[in-house]
């Protein structure tokens, strides 16, 4: 039957992703095993989604017992599941923060926050920046700075100038009185995990406020822990006025959500927004147990800690290697760059028992979950620095 997931996928499934020749079966939490019972540690872990781990058991249990009771209500009708979850999610949200507009994916709560940003503006025009990633769909896809994901769609529907990241020196510059808003993420991912710099986003917050601008953060992939805190920002001791979160919340079930601070309010009127599957009860049951497994088992903590010794450890037996630029991240979201292309590696530490991905074309990412342990790191060590080192 492995050869014809392969088939079937290759003849009728457009493809417009590089697919590996890997048919994973079956996961738990750091492990998954693929269609010929070989084990792989994931670090790949569907491009950050599974952060809580494969099967979370909290989350399994929590879908399971929401199964026995029903599938879908839609945003008309008031959900149980739903209010426990927003009830839950607010105890991790700073207090600044009000209202959460719930949706399917992060590139849709991407497309929200810039819809909340032109209703509250009343202006159209963003500010973004070069390598940033910030979805597919054409709003969101309108202020992701990396070109080749974008030239194939121009012209897109969003006025965008686009700045170098991390130029703290151009922010007084490039903010101006008639952006709607600055999208920025705390740390870029798929344009090769580089975090910001502190004075950067300290920066953008001052001079948005000050020309009454928004900032929009976003954490859908930095999000819910990975960082060390509940959200990125909290690093950097700056709050921005809308962020997206999404990815690893539902424990592995598609979410997106958009928050945005007290004062804004409900924002839309009825029939300016809407999303057919949004807060449905499976999702909202995985995701209210994905905030429970969050602060019960100190997730930021863990990530912090580990993402520490990943680093030291990374820096010490990785860094030095002769392909190796440098290594860089935050908590669990780290990169060891590269002089060339990282595709190649890639596809060598899946023959090492490492799932990892490509970010900026040149950065082998490494997203573990937050259960990883000191054998796994060594593990990990041992795969990148053969791999590497060939």
């Amino acid at each position: 039957m492995s050869d014809d997931v392969l088939r079937f996928e290759d003849e009728y499934l457009a493809r417009y992703y590089s697919k590996k020749p890997l048919n994973i079966v079956r996961g738990y939490m750091q492990y998954v095993w693929d269609s010929k019972d070989n084990k792989y540690l994931d670090m790949h872990t569907g491009f950050g989604v599974a952060f809580l781990g494969h099967r979370n058991p909290k989350v399994v249990n929590a879908i399971r017992e929401q199964l026995d009771k029903i599938l879908t209500v839609p945003l008309t009708f008031y959900s149980e599941a739903r209010a426990e979850f927003v009830r839950e999610f607010m105890k991790i949200v700073p207090n600044s923060f009000g209202k959460v507009f719930l949706q399917n994916s992060g590139t849709e709560a991407v497309e929200v926050a810039l819809k909340i940003a032109r209703k509250i503006s009343k202006r159209s025009e963003f500010l973004a920046f070069l390598n940033s990633f910030h979805g597919r769909t054409l709003g969101s896809l309108s202020v992701t700075g990396n070109e080749k994901y974008r030239k194939a769609f121009e012209p897109l529907p969003y006025r965008v100038r686009f700045a170098p990241f991390n130029a703290v020196d151009q922010v007084d510059k490039l903010v101006t009185e008639d952006l709607a808003a600055v999208i920025v993420e705390p740390v870029q991912g798929e344009g090769g995990v580089n975090p910001a710099r502190p004075e950067f986003l300290k920066a953008l917050r001052q001079v948005t406020r000050e020309r009454n601008v928004l900032l929009i953060f976003d954490e859908v992939q930095t999000g819910f822990g990975r960082t060390g805190r509940v959200w990125a920002f909290e690093n950097y001791g700056v709050e921005p006025d809308i962020f997206t979160v999404g990815k690893s919340i539902a424990g592995g079930l598609p979410i997106g959500v958009a928050v945005v601070r007290r004062e804004f309010g409900d924002v839309f009127e009825p029939g300016e927004h809407g999303s057919t599957f949004a807060g449905n009860p499976i999702t909202m049951a995985a995701a209210k147990a994905g905030v429970e497994v969050l602060v019960s088992e100190d997730v930021p903590g863990k990530a912090r800690l580990m993402g520490e010794r990943f680093m030291r450890i990374l820096e010490d037996e990785v860094g030095r290697l002769k392909p190796v630029l440098r290594v860089k991240g935050l908590g669990l979201m780290l990169g060891v760059e590269l002089r060339k292309r990282a595709d190649a590696y890639v596809d060598e530490l899946i023959s090492l028992g490492l799932l990892t991905s490509v970010a900026g074309g040149t950065t082998v990412r490494l997203l573990p979950p937050y259960c990883i342990t000191d054998d796994d790191l060594n593990m990990a060590i041992s795969a990148l620095s053969k791999a590497l080192a060939e």
